[in-house]
C-alpha cells in the first residue's frame, strides 16, 4: 500500500542528509510517494516567506512530513518555523529517543528512554511575552491547561503500554511554580491511576536533570511540559553521542512532522560530511507512525551494523573516514540484503 508524504528537504545540509535518506527509504521499497515543498532560507528567497500557504496546504493533505533541518533568521520580524509548524497543525506531542549506539562518543552504554514532551503551550506562547517599563522589564507568561496536560500525559503512558516500556516519569517544578507545574502534576497523578500496569514516577526538573548525569538507565518514558522538555531532551542526546543521533516526531490528531533536531549547520554545507543518522532516525519514527515497524526496525538495525561493522563509511562527526553518501551507501546494502 502507498502513502504520499510531504518532503521539506531544508537548509545547509538538509537536502545532503534527505537524499540519503530517502534512497535508504526507497532501498526498504516503502512504497511512498514524495512531494517535496518549500519551508526556510529557499523559500523565503522564493516564495518571500518562511513557510508558504502551498507547503502548509501540503502538509495537511498527506498528514505526513519529513523534515531536514531549517534555518530562522537571526533579527526581529522572523518567528521559529518550527513552532509555527507545531501551532499550526497542533502538532502536541514531541517525541525525543534517546538511544544508545555502538561506536559513539558517549558516556554511557545500553540507554534507551523516551522523552515526551508538551509542544504547543507552557514557556513559547509567544502572545505571552511582552517588554514594559521602556524595555527595562520583560514579562512571559507560562500558560498550561488540562486539556494539554491530559493529552500529553495519556499520549505518554499509550506510547509506554504500545512499546512494551514499564515506567512512566512527569518531571515538573511544582514545588517552586505552584500554579502552571501544579496543574501538570496533578492532572498527571490522575491519569497515572488509569494505568495500573505502569509504574508512575514523579520527580522535581533539577533532581531529574542530575539523575540523568548520574544514573540516566533508571528511566524509560519522560513525559514533561514544554520549557523542561525542551532542555532535557537535548541532555537526553547528549548522554548517547550527541544530535547528530537525536530525531524527533511532532505529533499531532491530524498531522505528524518528523525530522533531525539538531541545526543547518551552514559551515559544513556542500562537504558531504554530514551525519544523515538523525534524519534516518526520523524516518524510522515516520515509518513505526505508518505501521511499517519492520521497516523501521530495519533502519534502525542497519544504523548499528553500519556504526559497529563500517568505520570506513561512517561519516567523521562520529570517528569514521566516510561521507555522507558512503554511509547512506552502506546502509542501502544492508537493507537490501
Amino acid at each position: 500500500m502507498s502513502h504520499s508524504i510531504a518532503v521539506i528537504k531544508g537548509d545547509g545540509i538538509g537536502p545532503e542528509i534527505m537524499d540519503a535518506t530517502l534512497r535508504v527509504l526507497d532501498a526498504l521499497d516503502c512504497g511512498l510517494d514524495y512531494e517535496f515543498i518549500d519551508a526556510g532560507l529557499g523559500a523565503l528567497e522564493k516564495h518571500g516567506t518562511l513557510i508558504p500557504q502551498a507547503s502548509l496546504d501540503a502538509i495537511e493533505k498527506h498528514g505526513i512530513a519529513l523534515k531536514g533541518p531549517l534555518t530562522t533568521p537571526i533579527g526581529k520580524g522572523f518567528s521559529s518555523i518550527n513552532v509555527q509548524l507545531r501551532r499550526h497543525f497542533d502538532l502536541y506531542a514531541n517525541v525525543r529517543p534517546a538511544i544508545s549506539f555502538p561506536g559513539t562518543q558517549s558516556r554511557y552504554d545500553n540507554i534507551d528512554m523516551i522523552t515526551v514532551r508538551e509542544n504547543t503551550e507552557g514557556a513559547y506562547l509567544a502572545d505571552g511575552q511582552e517588554y514594559i517599563d521602556d524595555g527595562n522589564t520583560a514579562l512571559s507568561v507560562i500558560k498550561v491547561t488540562r486539556k494539554g496536560s491530559e493529552r500529553i500525559v495519556r499520549y505518554a503512558f499509550e506510547l509506554a503500554k504500545s512499546n512494551g516500556r514499564k515506567k512512566v516519569t512527569a518531571v515538573h517544578k511544582a514545588n517552586i511554580i505552584k500554579t502552571s507545574s501544579g496543574l501538570f502534576l496533578d492532572v498527571a497523578r490522575e491519569i497515572a491511576e488509569e494505568y495500573p500496569d505502569i509504574e508512575f514516577q514523579e520527580m522535581i526538573v533539577d533532581n531529574a536533570c542530575m539523575q540523568l548525569v548520574m544514573n540516566p538507565h533508571q528511566f524509560d518514558v519522560v513525559v514533561t511540559t514544554n520549557l523542561f522538555g525542551d532542555i532535557m531532551s537535548d541532555l537526553c542526546a547528549g548522554l548517547v553521542g550527541g544530535l547528530g543521533l537525536a530525531p524527533g516526531a511532532n505529533i499531532g490528531e491530524k498531522a505528524a512532522i518528523f525530522e533531525a533536531v539538531h541545526g543547518s549547520a551552514p559551515d559544513i554545507e556542500g562537504k558531504k560530511i554530514a551525519n544523515p543518522c538523525a534524519l534516518l532516525l526520523a524516518a524510522a519514527q515516520m515509518l513505526d507512525h505508518l505501521n511499517m515497524d519492520d521497516k523501521a526496525t530495519a533502519i534502525r538495525k542497519g544504523i548499528r551494523d553500519v556504526l559497529e561493522n563500517r568505520r570506513d563509511m561512517v561519516t567523521p562527526d562520529m570517528g569514521g573516514t566516510g561521507t555522507t553518501d558512503t554511509f547512506a551507501d552502506a546502509l542501502v546494502d544492508y537493507v537490501g540484503h
